[in-house]
């Protein structure tokens, strides 16, 4: 993200797999007035809602793969 934005200004945001570990607030935001940082789990289902704000996290492509087993 391009512009500063203020912790948890939007009802949910689009994350980037390069983008992990999924924070909230995330780097790109205001923290001066943020609740505490929290790391969420979005990996496996492809979103996250943060306990703090509610603001959902949905992770660009869905859920990460699992590696193949051989």
């Amino acid at each position: 993200m391009a512009e500063k934005v203020t912790c948890c200004d939007k009802s949910y945001y689009e994350i980037l797999p390069d983008e992990l570990p999924l924070r909230c607030p995330l780097p790109s935001m205001s923290a001066w007035n943020a609740h505490p940082r929290v790391f969420l789990p979005i990996e496996k289902t492809g979103e996250a809602r943060c306990p703090y704000c509610g603001t959902l996290y949905l992770l660009k492509g869905g859920p990460l793969a699992e590696a193949a087993h051989h």
